[in-house]
């Protein structure tokens, strides 16, 4: 069974370290790692930084090379580039125990990442792999989809379930709308853009951990 595990890394114990610390405002949110047996394609969104200040920081960081602006909005935008050092720890997370970091988001203090694990084997095998090479995870939440009411049991965070509930009791899901994606960012002290890729990362969860996983059960007579 697969098990979830939430992750607080320093920033200075993996990628990027240079770039949060120069830029120390700014906030990196991980979209998806193309993995490959030659090198590791991050797709990330920046954020609450000006962009070219951020692109002069990353010229001179180390722990990544070829970043490319895909998209541009308001207060955000995409970039794919490629890791080079300082990430040991996500070069074997995907290529020796083939585990999917779900989510990653940086400042200029820490990493939080939430990885899917295949089991509790593969989990142990990861951190007894951090342990010995001295790479600080320090794991803070661990749970599997057998947990019966909470976000855990649906793959959630608990930023997404909290997001979730707080549009949910604010009328966010009713029609007409009772309060916007402002008023609920607000109450939580987030940007709109935050709670939008929140929300939308929560569904993503809550289909892939329900109509997906039954869909893929066989079926029950009727």
């Amino acid at each position: 069974m697969s098990v979830f595990g939430e992750f607080h890394v320093p920033s200075n114990a993996f990628a990027l370290h240079e770039t949060l610390n120069a830029v120390s405002e700014m906030v990196i949110e991980i979209e998806r790692v193309v993995a490959t047996e030659e090198v590791l394609t991050p797709y990330f969104w920046v954020s609450e930084v000006n962009f070219g200040t951020f692109e002069d920081a990353v010229a001179k960081d180390p722990s990544i090379r070829n970043l490319e602006q895909l998209d541009e909005f308001q207060e955000t935008a995409l970039y794919r580039a490629e890791w080079t050092r300082h990430v040991e720890s996500i070069v074997y997370i995907y290529t020796e125990i083939e585990a999917v970091v779900l989510e990653a988001t940086g400042s200029n203090e820490r990493w939080e990442l939430r990885i899917r694990f295949d089991d509790r084997d593969e989990l142990d095998t990861f951190q007894r792999y951090c342990h010995e090479r001295n790479i600080a995870f320090d794991l803070r939440r661990l749970y599997d989809l057998s947990q019966p009411k909470t976000g855990g049991q649906y793959g959630l965070t608990s930023k997404q379930q909290s997001a979730l509930v707080a549009a949910w009791e604010a009328g966010y899901f009713e029609t007409p709308r009772e309060a916007s994606l402002e008023d609920v960012a607000a109450e939580l002290d987030i940007t709109q853009q935050s709670l939008s890729k929140r929300l939308h990362r929560a569904h993503r969860s809550l289909i892939a951990n329900t109509l997906i996983v039954s869909a893929s059960e066989p079926s029950q007579p009727t």
